[in-house]
Formats: structure tokens, C-alpha cells, sequence
């Protein structure tokens, strides 16, 4: 086997192509031995089967079903709908617990052994927003499992930006983290998958950061490779880590790449690319292998790629999916290793084309096989260093906390503890008012038994798994109303609705009808109505406050003061709260007609 790498960073983009052809990452591998009946005057063909993963968030343990205080194994009605539930999948009328890297691995060897044509990919969010037990080693435990299951290539999603650019690259070359260093011991390596990154590219050079596309040679049947994230990933990452780069149109790339891959023989493409949708009922849980009216932002993508795409592998909006948008077979796996996506392709050795139907099967990764003992000895590795740490106790509650809404205006109880806590945090910075991004949270806390219920640290963390930093900026009360009216209107002209948890204290109404710019009414910070000219000491994380989310409202605040850690906040404050009750109301956010 041999590998040749492309090294990204020098010459202009011209040079850049013709140095693509000449270079492209190709890695061969043993050939099918079986010939089969060809297809229209194929000739001999070659199986090859593709397994595919997106969202996997290093959810390397196996979460039992009992860890979502509302996802409980019975009838539909009784599972959480919140896409990022950790334990359990569906298939009308049962539901099964599901996910765990050593049960992943152990399907995939499976799947795998059923023909040695395969490739196991990823199509991003791999890493981020992941548990104490990867996060705590900046995402290394999760590389390395990855690794260990032999996936062969990642594109990139917006969660490997998280730390930046060069974080990313340490992910895919290896090396000690430049602050903590090597928590384990025993130093980092880097993915022996090959990330891929068609359009992200430096500013200056506008080379990609990483290769962007990859063949991937079968005897003589060549598969070629696209990875890319969404074009709107600085929107939902911190700015500094990205600033040296830019992010450009998911469509336009992939084409660009595909006559490239056209040019030089390959006549089989796949996208990976971390973006999708949602199909027909987004709560149902029995769509994971079918496609009723995909919207969202993944199919015009899809019709705007070239006709030659065969296949596209998605992710990003957690779907599980499994659907054919212009001709072209797109599929997605749910999130957090619950599913694993099998796409077969029968390929032609004489024209190197697919003939025949793309079959896809979107499998649950059930737990009733044996537990792949590599795996499990990474984990318990792992689990040895951070264990004492995660089981440390930082508070008590009284009742279950979660993301989901408890009134029509949007409020969770989840979000009202937090920026509870992130005002409490930054009173000495004159905080008034504190807002939270819902996409911040990535978990509930469960209450289970009679009487307040442990808090642990590695509970926490998994709600909280970013460490981003608190941080107070001044806003006149017009600009703090501009940001609330962000809520409703992309900056691309785009409608949504993605309410910002608030503080104690601060009030204010929200009318789906209202005209845009008008939605937002009846501000009031303790009892006082909000004056548009006044200021207003407002504090968020630092990802919010630097306009994450598409928040660029926040941008135009002014002396600005840093304080804790978000997660510090949140265990501080429960700390000095304990036993702490879930507050169910008065409401903070009101919808009116």
C-alpha cells in the first residue's frame, strides 16, 4: 500500500489545481476476486461497499437507556425527541438502546469482513461537543478509537474547527497539545484516517488547509473522495481560531473537484459533506431508512452538484436518512455512532462508473454483539486518568434540568440555570443581563429519585462541554434589541426561530407575526422597561458574544470583560445553590399573537 500526500500550503491556486492532478491522495488496496454478470456491456465488476458515519461527537461509552431521565425503552411516545439523545434508536414499534464505540467497532469489523472493498468514512463532527472522557484529552481518545476501527476518511464539520486551525491539524499529523501536553503519557500520533477540506482554504494563499479530495484505488476500480464542511461554519465557531481562513460554497467546490476527479479517469464520487436537513416528521423516530420531503439545507446543494456525484454522505443536522435528491443517493446516520450507514456500489472495471442500483442501509448499532476488546481497553485507559474527576459531585437538585421548552416562549429549564449562573458569575464585571445559546447545551440532567439528586463533574461537563469563557460587554438598549430580533432572521436574509435562554430579572415578548425588526417588545430589567439609549452591562460566552450562531449583533458591543470558564460558572453556582430547584416560572420570554 502506498500514500501520497498533498501539502496544501504552498503556491497559488492555479498551480494548485494542476499539482491536484498530478498528486491526488491515493490509496490502493486488494481487489475483489469474484467477477460478476457486468451491467449494459460493463464487463467485469467490482463490489464495493462504503460504511458511513457523521456527528459521532466522541460518544465513546455506551450510554444506558436510564441516563435520559426522559428516554425511556416503550412506545414511541415515551422517547425523547431531541435528535442528540445518546441511548436509544427506533424502529417502529421497539426501540433499542444503541451506539457505544465498542459495539460500533465491532459492526463495522463485521460489515467489513464481508467484503474486503470497503472504506469506512465520516462525514464530519467527529470531534466537539463531545463527553469529559474525550474532551478532557482534547478529543484524542476519540482520534485514536477512530483509528483503531481502521476509518479510512473524515470531512470535516463545523465542530472540528472548535479549537481552530491548528488544532484540527494536530488532530490529522499528531503531537502533544501545545498547553496540556500529552494527559496520557503516551504521546499522540494523529489519524491514520485522512481528513479531507475542499473548501476551506487560506485567505492568503487560497490552498486548502487539508487535501481536498482523496481516490481510493480497488485493484483497478478507483473511488474518488470530497470532503468539505457547510459554508456557514464561522457562523457557529469562535472567530480567532479561523480568521487565517475562509469557507467557501459547498456546490461550486465539490464541482470544481469533480471535473478534476473527471479529468484524470474517476468516474466514482462520493461527497462527504456536513450538512443536511430533515425528512418528512423530524420527531419520528421509524425514518432512519426513508426520505419524505427533504428540506432544509441540504437538497438545493444536492441539485446544484454536478450529475457524476454519485453518492452524498451528510450530516450536521443529526438526520437519519436515507434518500435519492436529483438523481443522486444521499444518506445520513443519525449522530453519535447510533447508526452506521452501508452503501453498496457495484463498479465497472471497464468504464470505472457504478452500474446497477446503489443499495443503503442505514443499521442500527444494536449492543447484542461482543464488545471489540482494543476498544474497550482505550476506553478503560482513558476512563483510569479522568474517572476520579468525572465522579467528583459540584451540587444537588431537586428536579430534572432540560433543553426543551417549558412554555411557549421558548424558555427551557436548562437555559435558565445557566444564565442564571453566567450572570451570577460576572456580577464584578457589572453584569445586568445574561444570554445563552441553546446550541450550547449539550445535555440534560436527569432526576430520578426522591429527594435532591448528585450533580456530578462529568455531568456537568457534558452539558457544558466547550469551555468557552464568560464574557460582559455594553450595549445600548437598541443594540441589545437588534440582537433579540437575530433570533428570528439569518444574516443572510433567512428566517429561524433560535431563542436565547435569559437571566433573572430581564423580560421581554416576541410575536411570530410581527414584521421583521419588530418581533421584539416590552423589554424590562427588573420592572423597568429597557431605554434604547441607556447601556446595559450584558454577559454570554465568548463564542455568543463574538457573534457565534449568527449573532453579529454582539459584535458591536464595547468594554468588554472576560471572567470564568462556563463550565467553572455553572458548578460554582450550583455550589452555592445546593440543593437547586429548576425554576418554572415566572416567564422571562412571552410569545404574544
Amino acid at each position: 500500500m502506498t500514500q501520497r500526500l498533498w501539502a496544501p500550503h504552498r503556491g497559488n491556486f492555479s498551480a494548485l489545481l494542476t499539482a491536484l492532478v498530478l498528486v491526488a491522495l491515493i490509496v490502493p488496496t486488494a481487489a475483489a476476486v469474484t467477477r460478476v454478470d457486468g451491467v449494459n456491456g460493463s464487463g467485469p465488476t467490482t463490489k464495493v461497499q462504503i460504511l458511513a458515519l457523521n456527528d459521532f461527537h466522541g460518544q465513546l461509552e455506551a450510554v444506558p437507556a436510564t441516563a435520559s431521565s426522559s428516554a425511556r425503552i416503550g412506545s414511541l411516545t415515551d422517547i425523547n425527541p431531541d435528535p442528540d439523545v445518546t441511548n436509544l434508536q427506533c424502529v417502529a414499534p421497539t426501540c433499542v438502546e444503541a451506539g457505544g464505540a465498542e459495539f460500533l467497532a465491532t459492526h463495522v469489523r463485521n460489515l467489513r469482513a464481508t467484503n474486503r472493498n470497503t472504506l469506512f468514512v465520516s462525514a464530519g463532527d467527529n470531534i466537539g461537543a463531545t463527553p469529559l472522557l474525550s474532551a478532557a484529552f482534547h478529543d484524542e481518545p476519540t482520534i485514536e478509537a477512530l483509528s483503531k476501527m481502521g476509518m479510512n476518511y473524515a470531512g470535516v464539520g463545523n465542530h472540528e474547527f472548535d479549537e481552530g486551525i491548528k488544532e484540527l491539524l494536530r488532530m490529522q499529523y499528531g503531537r502533544c497539545h501545545p498547553v496540556d501536553g500529552c494527559a496520557d503519557g503516551d504521546g499522540f500520533r494523529g489519524a491514520s484516517f485522512r481528513y479531507l477540506a475542499a473548501n476551506v482554504v487560506y485567505k492568503r494563499s487560497r490552498a486548502p488547509i487539508l487535501p481536498p479530495y482523496a481516490i481510493h484505488r480497488f485493484g483497478t476500480v478507483t473511488v474518488g473522495l470530497i470532503g468539505m464542511t457547510l459554508e456557514g461554519t464561522p457562523t457557529l465557531v469562535s472567530p480567532d481560531g479561523i480568521k487565517s481562513v475562509k469557507f467557501l460554497d459547498e456546490a461550486r467546490t465539490a464541482n470544481r473537484y469533480v471535473r478534476i476527479l473527471k479529468n484524470i479517469g474517476v468516474e466514482t464520487i462520493v461527497v462527504l459533506l456536513h450538512e443536511g436537513g430533515s425528512v418528512g416528521d423530524p420527531l419520528n423516530p421509524t425514518t432512519i431508512n426513508s426520505c419524505t420531503n427533504p428540506t432544509g439545507a441540504l437538497p438545493p446543494i444536492v441539485n446544484a452538484l454536478s450529475n457524476e456525484v454519485d453518492v452524498v454522505v451528510t450530516g450536521h443536522t443529526n438526520w437519519a436518512v436515507n434518500c435519492v435528491i436529483d438523481g443522486k443517493v444521499v444518506t445520513g446516520a443519525a449522530a453519535q455512532g447510533r447508526l452506521i450507514t452501508d452503501i453498496d456500489l457495484t463498479v465497472s472495471r471497464k468504464t470505472n462508473d457504478v452500474v446497477g442500483p446503489i443499495t443503503v442501509n442505514n443499521r442500527i448499532v444494536t449492543r447484542d454483539v461482543p464488545p471489540a476488546s482494543d476498544i474497550s481497553a482505550l476506553i478503560a485507559e482513558y476512563n483510569a486518568v479522568v474517572g476520579p474527576v468525572a465522579a467528583e459531585v459540584v451540587g444537588h437538585i431537586t428536579g430534572p434540568l432540560a433543553r426543551s421548552s417549558i412554555n411557549s416562549g421558548g424558555e427551557s429549564t436548562m437555559g435558565r440555570l445557566i444564565a442564571d449562573a453566567q450572570l451570577e458569575s460576572a456580577l464584578g464585571d457589572g453584569a445586568q443581563i445574561a444570554l445563552m445559546n441553546p446550541g450550547g447545551m449539550r445535555a440534560d440532567l436527569a432526576f430520578t429519585a426522591p429527594g435532591p439528586e448528585p450533580v456530578t463533574h462529568g455531568e456537568a461537563f457534558a452539558v457544558q462541554p466547550f469551555s468557552n469563557i464568560v464574557t460582559t460587554k455594553s450595549f445600548t438598549g437598541a443594540q441589545l434589541k437588534t440582537i433579540l430580533e437575530q433570533q428570528f432572521y439569518t444574516s443572510s436574509g433567512g428566517t429561524r426561530t433560535l431563542i436565547l435562554p435569559v437571566s433573572a430579572g430581564f423580560s421581554y415578548s416576541w410575536s411570530p407575526t410581527a414584521t421583521k425588526d419588530n418581533k421584539i417588545s416590552n423589554m424590562m430589567l427588573n420592572g423597568l422597561a429597557i431605554d434604547m439609549n441607556a447601556t446595559y452591562r450584558v454577559t454570554a460566552n465568548n463564542f455568543l458574544a463574538g457573534g457565534g450562531d449568527d449573532f453579529p449583533g454582539f459584535t458591536a458591543g464595547t468594554s468588554e470583560a472576560t471572567g470564568l470558564d462556563d463550565l467553572v460558572a455553572l458548578e460554582l453556582y450550583l455550589e452555592g445553590h445546593d440543593p437547586y430547584s429548576p425554576v418554572l416560572g415566572p416567564d422571562r420570554i412571552t410569545q404574544v399573537p
